[in-house]
């Protein structure tokens, strides 16, 4: 994959060091030449120091053969820009950080695929840990979170089905892992102890899937 990555704050970073490490094509752009710098001592990849809202530094960063630009910044209008100029080129896959809620649907209009802020990402996991130690907050998608949780010696949900336990209005139970095999949840599956079972629940249950898992999990 020919990967082009906007920004080079600790996402940009991380991801770059990420996709070089599996032995993809890597390209970021950074207005900072002191980062860009920076990153090609660690890295086996090319660094553009300049504006991705520029045609001439996504052009220099190989935009007519990317397969994917993720936009990294927090700066949404750099963002939308950047994305909006490799849809002009072509590339299949948009990617980018929003980091207001109020801007997605202009992501959305141009095709990207969208990341919610970051900081708030973290701040939730933060505070459901601080509630909800045993609940871990794996992923925070469009429209709601994804959760996995392992189920205790004790606890009031061993013994119950799939179906028993599917009382939370858009609460969906996803995945079982039992002694290293997967198992889908089908209504009839009971939980035993041990079992670490991954969750979907939409952004407005989430408080309360939260505080129902832990009651009968744990």
């Amino acid at each position: 994959m020919y990967l082009i990555i906007v920004g080079l704050g600790g996402i940009g970073r991380n991801l770059a060091g990420i996709a070089a490490k599996n032995g993809h094509s890597v390209v970021v752009i950074d207005k900072d030449e002191g980062k860009c710098a920076d990153i090609l001592s660690q890295y086996d990849l090319l660094a553009v120091s300049g504006n991705a809202t520029d045609k001439a530094v996504l052009e220099d960063a190989g935009i007519d053969r990317a397969d994917a630009l993720v936009a990294t910044t927090s700066d949404d209008a750099l963002n939308l820009m950047a994305c909006w100029l490799a849809k002009k080129y072509e590339v299949k896959t948009l990617v980018s950080i929003v980091n207001q809620k109020e801007h997605a649907d202009l992501f959305k209009e141009v095709g990207v695929r969208i990341s919610e802020n970051p900081d708030e990402i973290v701040a939730r996991s933060l505070y459901l840990w601080s509630e909800n130690p045993d609940t871990q907050l794996l992923a925070s998608i469009e429209g709601g979170s994804i959760f996995e949780v392992t189920v205790g010696e004790g606890a009031k949900g061993v013994n119950q089905t799939v179906r028993e336990a599917s009382v939370v209005k858009d609460m969906l139970y996803i995945a079982i892992r039992r002694g290293g095999k997967l198992i889908i949840p089908t209504g009839n599956v009971t939980f035993v102890p041990g079992d670490i079972i991954t969750v979907f629940t939409r952004k407005e249950s989430e408080s309360r899937s939260v505080e129902y898992m832990d009651e009968l999990f744990h």
